[in-house]
């Protein structure tokens, strides 16, 4: 039973994680182009400047749950996946580090520099969380032993390459639709541009990772041929941007990237339980919440621990983003 509410639990944080992070990696992305002088890229940085530190503070937990909750699950992932990992570790550092040093120097050179270090820093994280995510639900070779027996390149496919590009565009759709609720004036209309632009090629490429991964993994048919009703509003989710964005209802249209976010999440979660790691050599090698979770004493003191901190913790983070829900404009004190 416990096995069960720590692999929802875990769920969740990767659903908190890519919701919030998305938008945040979006925006990065976006900074070295969006902004017509140093000044608009100024703001698009504080758009996001008390947030993205916050936001990865969902990686860092659900990390940590699964430490925890199931060790066997953690030791395959993180040897299997080390090489991705580290390199998303990297990306992370670099690019917390360029927000931090961006605007201490006003060389030219030095906030150009710094500005493609986030760029690549919100690039690869997604790309390669896309790729680790479609390999999670293709399978990889794990053997008896639980242990990875490939190479990185193992990991490297058409499949795994489309999930990676996948999410890297539903990530910048995401990010453009979070600049036009936090900026004004040309700064806005450019991020509204940019969405309207990009989100036909998204919608495009998911139906494209939707229909490989009916081809190559058993997420739709080992229910059954129906596939269930959330990835199917996962996908309308998808398809509404384009309505509102016409329509110049940002809102909405950020909600639904949200949703379509969330939902496909919880797809890949669903289509994998009670498997947390599926192996390509033989089934009975996968790894379950029950062959790969601690201890039913562990579980129960992490479940307590759990109960108690973490309302603490989404109370503070609401409060932030109530605090800083105002847009940013060139006219404002800039932090970044």
């Amino acid at each position: 039973m416990l096995e069960t509410v720590w692999f929802v639990l875990i769920a969740v944080l990767f659903v908190g994680f890519f919701f919030l992070e998305g938008f945040d990696f979006g925006v990065g992305m976006l900074l070295p182009f969006l902004g017509k002088d140093d000044l608009d890229r100024r703001v698009i940085i504080n758009t996001i400047g008390p947030f993205w530190d916050g936001n990865e503070v969902w990686l860092i937990t659900a990390g940590g749950a699964m430490f925890a909750a199931f060790p066997n699950w953690y030791a395959t992932l993180f040897s299997g996946f080390y090489m991705a990992l580290f390199l998303m570790l990297l990306a992370l550092i670099g690019r917390g580090v360029a927000f931090e040093f961006r605007s201490k120097v006003s060389h030219p050179a030095w906030r150009k520099t710094w500005d493609w270090v986030i760029f690549f820093g919100s690039l690869l994280p997604p790309l390669l969380w896309g790729v680790a995510l479609a390999n999670l639900m293709k399978g990889v070779p794990i053997d008896e032993n639980m242990n990875y027996v490939g190479s990185f390149w193992d990991l490297i496919s058409l499949y795994s390459v489309t999930a990676g590009v996948s999410m890297v565009l539903l990530f910048l759709l995401h990010g453009s639709l979070f600049l036009t609720l936090k900026t004004t004036g040309d700064l806005q209309n450019n991020a509204r541009s940019v969405a309207m632009g990009i989100g036909a090629w998204t919608t495009v490429l998911l139906l494209l990772f939707v229909v490989l991964s009916y081809i190559q993994t058993d997420m739709f048919t080992r229910n059954g041929i129906n596939p269930g009703a959330v990835p199917v509003l996962a996908g309308l989710a998808l398809f509404s941007v384009q309505f509102f964005l016409r329509n110049k209802k940002d809102g909405w249209a950020f909600i639904m990237t949200g949703l379509t976010i969330v939902l496909s999440t919880v797809t890949v979660f669903t289509a994998l339980f009670p498997r947390v790691m599926i192996s390509s050599i033989n089934s009975d090698f996968s790894l379950t919440i029950h062959n790969a979770a601690s201890g039913p004493y562990t579980l129960k003191v992490m479940t307590i621990v759990a109960l108690t901190t973490v309302p603490f913790v989404l109370a503070y983070q609401i409060w932030n983003y109530w605090v800083f829900r105002k847009r940013v404009s060139r006219a404002d004190h800039l932090d970044y």
